[in-house]
């Protein structure tokens, strides 16, 4: 089936075209949704409480950009409800020493696909890896993210500061990448990032 005929299918509330569209998409979005989760049995409750938003909401979907890009925004806002919902997000939030945190740019992999970097991600306290998945992985700017969680701008930028920190000790504790013998440009949270 061709996209557009998976589209039309739904639209109809053709069952056999709403399977393809969940066959098709569901690998990719649980990997959206498990990047956010604390264990997979969350993931999957993400990934079909987003995909009964993507059913009820297709016919707002108006061909503009890509399907799956649209699909996939429904996931990262159904994740960020699902943590918000259950008080995951607001009790993990921990920025007490954030503002404080220094950062190598270089130090975090350009691989974030990389299975051995998203498992090191996911060990991560939630907040600090909602803002990272959020601005690293999503692209979404701290203002949005900030709206998103309901938290201040100044808060997200903190947290992914720390989340970039915490990562690069994971990374290097995991020898996936090794500790600097130097330092280097050191980056501070008020760099912009």
């Amino acid at each position: 089936m061709t996209e557009e005929a998976i589209l039309q299918g739904c639209l109809r509330n053709n069952t056999t075209a709403q399977r393809e569209l969940y066959q098709r998409f569901s690998p990719r979005m649980l990997s959206v949704c498990y990047r956010f989760a604390h264990n997979r049995e969350d993931a999957e409750d993400m990934l079909q409480e987003g995909f009964i938003k993507v059913f009820s909401q297709i016919h707002t979907f108006q061909n503009k950009g890509a399907f799956e890009g649209w699909i996939r925004r429904i996931m990262v806002h159904t994740c960020i409800n699902h943590l918000k919902k259950n008080k995951k997000f607001n009790e993990s939030v921990d920025i007490i020493h954030a503002n404080s945190v220094q950062v190598r740019e270089e130090s975090v992999p350009s691989i974030v696909q990389a299975k051995q970097v998203v498992e090191c991600i996911r060990l991560l306290p939630i907040g600090y890896r909602t803002v990272l998945n959020l601005y690293a992985i999503e692209g979404y700017t701290h203002k949005e993210i900030a709206e998103m969680l309901d938290i201040e701008e100044s808060t997200s930028r903190s947290q992914y500061t720390r989340a970039k920190q915490m990562l690069e000790d994971v990374l290097i504790r995991k020898k996936i990448i090794q500790k600097p013998k130097e330092k280097v440009n050191w980056l501070g949270i008020a760099s912009g990032q």
